[in-house]
């Protein structure tokens, strides 16, 4: 500790002098000569109203590098004229040179302002030994406290830097040329599963056993190129987590002078965003994309808006005898293409789809974005439904082989949100909707009903006939139908 040393040299000069006063000064980073401590007889520090020395023989012992002793410098004729002396009554007065590797680097100044003849020429050999010894051990403190206030900085910037490295949401991993891991933040561990403790000096082959072979050329490309490797997705299979999906970015890792020193691997946890990616393109097989851009996750409330819509059903026929003779696998199996076609038919003609209800499916147009010719978008989606059908037929077993009825309505209803808080529902509720329910109910197979109203804004673009009226369960008056038979 400088302090220390400083306090034992100065009681140690005063101590083999004699002297009244001691003074110990040191060049600071401008090179002036500055006081560091000052300690008297009793050995105790003194204030800055005691320090009144002679700066001639301070700068003179500093500039030559040469020691100076007068036993009486009141009458010495080197310095008897300066006025620090007379001013300040100085008498003995003995100040040699802190000198380290041939660089002054401050001096020992030592008075008495009482005795003349104090310090002889053995005191001034022996304080000149004595500070070429404590200019060493001064500086050796001086550097201590140097490297420990840079230690303290350091430390403090990589608290700094590792608390920066901990908060990073990606997973980061820094690895040597022999692929020994040297850091890997919270994120990275997690993701793989692993304590930190347990990645850091551990090789890469052996972190990444799940998918140390994939990664592995790619390893060596950043390597024997020193380009970086952008944007790899992998997906390893790990035993707790089962297939992860992950995204690395491989990079050289340089240092201030731009030579490689290992790489560097950034990988982000995809696993729950594909997810949710996969979801939502299973929901936009549901609803349109417009429906799921006007919903507001944070604005979300039960109830609805009346709007003017074209309602379409559709069902497969006979359905339910084909399903007692068919194993539930094969039965879903053979669903999932019939509904598949319709919801791709509808999606098409830019139609939504409220639900799938068992080997049915429901769906409106004109809303939420609107569409003039709404009616005869969903005449144009069951026709081509009708010849998907067909197209399907080729490619399943006579005894797969099922057809679509269809019932189209257009009307006012309420589309909204249905339900409660923790489940709810984004529907279509209304008379109008019944009605289409009721006349796909009446529709033989591969038959594409429509009610007066329906055909009244296509009659112009289509082949119909009139149909019987349909006594509707629920209706106290007949449905006026016609059947669609193709496109004018």
């Amino acid at each position: 500790d400088l302090d220390v040393v400083l306090k034992i040299v100065m009681d140690t000069i005063i101590r083999l002098t004699g002297a009244e006063r001691c003074f110990l000064m040191l060049r600071n980073e401008q090179g002036e000569l500055s006081v560091k401590i000052a300690r008297n007889w009793e050995q105790e520090t003194m204030d800055d109203s005691e320090s009144t020395i002679s700066k001639t023989i301070l700068y003179r012992v500093a500039n030559t590098g040469q020691p100076v002793l007068t036993t009486n410098a009141q009458e010495d004729p080197r310095f008897g004229s300066q006025q620090s002396i007379i001013a300040y009554n100085l008498r003995s007065i003995l100040c040699v040179p802190l000198t380290v590797k041939s660089e002054i680097t401050g001096v020992i100044y030592t008075d008495n302002r009482i005795r003349s003849g104090l310090f002889t020429q053995k005191d001034m050999e022996l304080l000149a030994a004595f500070a070429n010894q404590a200019a060493v051990a001064i500086e050796n403190a001086r550097l201590f406290a140097s490297v420990r206030r840079t230690l303290v900085e350091v430390t403090e910037l990589k608290n700094l830097m590792d608390n920066v490295f901990s908060s990073i949401a990606s997973g980061v991993i820094t690895a040597d040329l022999e692929e020994r891991i040297m850091l890997c933040n919270k994120a990275a561990a997690s993701i793989m599963g692993r304590a930190t403790q347990e990645m850091v000096g551990s090789d890469i082959n052996s972190s990444f056993e799940t998918f140390a072979d994939e990664l592995e050329p790619h390893l060596n490309h950043v390597r024997e190129t020193d380009q970086p490797v952008i944007g790899l997705e992998l997906s390893p299979h790990f035993a707790d987590r089962g297939q992860v999906d992950l995204r690395l970015s491989l990079t050289p890792l340089k240092d201030v002078l731009q030579v490689t020193q290992g790489v560097a691997i950034v990988m982000e946890d995809l696993t729950e965003k594909k997810r949710l990616e996969a979801q939502r393109r299973l929901f936009e097989r549901m609803v349109a994309p417009e429906v799921i851009e006007l919903l507001d996750p944070d604005q979300l409330a039960l109830g609805g808006k009346r709007e003017t819509i074209t309602t379409l059903f559709a069902d497969l026929r006979s359905f339910t005898s084909f399903s007692e003779a068919t194993e539930p696998e094969e039965l879903v199996g053979v669903l999932n293409r019939y509904l598949a076609a319709a919801a791709d038919e509808i999606l098409l003609e830019g139609g939504t789809i409220d639900k799938f209800m068992g080997d049915a499916v429901m769906s409106w147009f004109n809303a939420p974005v609107r569409q003039a010719d709404h009616t005869l978008r969903a005449v144009r989606a069951a026709l081509k439904l009708r010849t998907k059908v067909l197209s399907l037929h080729k490619e399943l077993q006579e005894k797969h082989h099922l057809t679509f009825g269809v019932g189209i309505h257009v009307g006012d209803a309420v589309l909204g949100l249905v339900g409660t808080q923790k489940r709810m529902e984004y529907t279509a509720i209304g008379d109008s909707v019944n009605t289409a329910k009721r006349i796909q109910e009446n529709a033989a197979q591969g038959q594409i009903l429509l009610t007066a109203d329906a055909h009244a804004l296509v009659a112009d673009f289509v082949v119909s006939r009139p149909m019987d009226p349909i006594v509707a369960k629920g209706k106290r008056e007949p449905i006026q139908v016609f059947e669609i038979l193709s496109l004018r």
